[in-house]
């Protein structure tokens, strides 16, 4: 079986490649990928190369497919699990395996699994581990490929912990009801946040976001209003720390004095660390979530609080299954909205330079269509650079296939609207389209639903 695949060799050195896996082993699993979302951890991987600790160290010799956090379809399934998977049915994984005394994982240790790829071939450890999660056949692969860092943004929130004065035991998650803060968190990890933490089951009742982009701050306002946190019984605000004079006492004034329950820090950087720890209140709790690049990373954090004001500090790193599992479940019901984190969309052509570049690249998260050939493409300009008015109908119908409903002109069999809902495609991006035929040419068409 061929596979188009991103290979890593050594640091910064991948290459896109098409190669031969061999024959399906009994106790493997063909997929083929549809969506791979482009992560910080592969651009850390790719340019540590074997130096990495999840990599290994004859990559040289036999190279990795790299990426994790993606999607797709069962094609073949190996004799020995015929009875539990079948073919055709849509799949994403947890790639964090957790073998005992090892690091492996999925799109960091595999020669033949990872998510930059058309074809993998999914190795048995994957499915001893109930690692290969099913989802919604209604929905989109894109909201899949982003369950894994979901799930990360979830654990992180499971990890907090509380306790009261003489008992001995900790209260696991955030406090229902309470304070929290997400900190330098308008990027696409936090907006993911922000999502989860206005429609799960344990919500805040305060909840601040801060940031020092303007730009990312009016997104991330624009996303989740005022009404739309209402409505879900939160209080939200949205602060500048840069624009304030004593980012401190403005966060500290929005809880009323008290300090926050909760406060998550999603910017490596020691001031914001620091910025945290002032802000906790009694029993507070500091989830450092932002994996950072600097292994002597260090902050001030003040432990005469620690010791008379109970305050806790946590770090976390990737979620389990479970945390995967949740975000498919909540993302299924239509109360989570991964799409949130995706600001650009590529083609497996595409995928190297955006590793490599990663940093470099403004914006969110960017999506990869492992089928398609797609220069990376800003969602925002993706209409204007593929405009399809003037297409014939036929090519429409071979791009898109059939149509969810068509309707003719009263009086006339000259103007067909047609309607689509894009959820896995390269035009114009998981919107609601309603395209009006004349002569069999595409004369104009109209968005009547943005999912974005």
């Amino acid at each position: 079986m061929k596979t188009r695949a991103v290979r890593l060799y050594g640091e910064s050195d991948l290459r896109l490649e098409e190669f031969d896996m061999g024959e399906l082993k009994d106790d493997e699993i063909l997929m083929e990928l549809i969506t791979d979302s482009v992560c910080m951890s592969t651009y850390k991987e790719s340019i540590q190369g074997a130096k990495h600790q999840r990599v290994n160290d004859d990559i040289s010799e036999h190279p990795i497919i790299v990426g994790h956090e993606f999607a797709g379809i069962i094609r073949e399934v190996g004799a020995k699990w015929k009875d539990k998977y079948q073919v055709g049915t849509k799949y994403t994984m947890q790639p964090a395996i957790n073998i005992k005394g090892s690091m492996a994982a999925i799109g960091y240790s595999y020669e033949y699994c990872g998510g930059a790829a058309t074809f993998i071939k999914v190795p048995p450890i994957v499915m001893e581990k109930d690692c290969l999660l099913p989802f919604d056949e209604n929905s989109a692969f894109f909201e899949a490929s982003l369950a894994e860092p979901m799930s990360c943004i979830i654990g992180a929130f499971h990890s907090m912990y509380h306790s009261e004065r003489g008992v001995y035991e900790h209260k696991m998650g955030i406090v229902e009801g309470g304070k929290s803060a997400l900190l330098a968190s308008c990027g696409p990890m936090g907006l993911g946040a922000i999502s989860y933490m206005l429609n799960c089951d344990r919500k805040p009742s305060l909840l601040v976001i801060t940031d020092i982009d303007e730009v990312r701050l009016k997104r991330a306002s624009e996303l989740f209003t005022e009404e739309y946190a209402k409505e879900r019984g939160v209080e939200i605000h949205f602060v500048n720390t840069a624009k304030v004079d004593d980012p401190v006492k403005t966060l500290r004034d929005l809880t009323g004095g008290t300090g926050f329950d909760d406060v998550s820090v999603y910017a490596p950087v020691r001031p914001v660390i620091e910025m945290a720890d002032e802000i906790l209140g009694f029993d507070g709790c500091l989830n450092f979530f932002a994996g950072p690049v600097d292994p002597k990373l260090s902050a001030m954090f003040n432990f005469f609080d620690v010791h008379y004001k109970m305050h806790h500090l946590v770090g976390s790193s990737g979620g389990n299954t479970d945390d995967m599992k949740e975000c498919l479940k909540l993302a299924g019901e239509g109360r989570l909205d991964p799409a949130v984190m995706i600001t650009h969309i590529g083609g497996i052509d595409a995928q190297i330079d955006t590793i490599l570049n990663l940093p470099k690249i403004p914006g969110g998260k960017k999506l990869m269509y492992l089928g398609k050939n797609l220069e990376l493409t800003a969602i925002e300009d993706f209409e204007e650079k593929y405009d399809v008015v003037g297409m014939q109908r036929s090519d429409i119908e071979d791009l898109l296939g059939s149509p969810t409903w068509r309707e003719t002109e009263p009086d006339t069999e000259e103007i067909i609207y047609y309607e689509y809902r894009i959820q896995d495609h390269i035009l114009a991006g998981w919107k609601v389209y309603q395209i009006r035929f004349q002569d069999d040419l595409v004369a104009d068409t109209s968005i009547i639903v943005e999912d974005w």
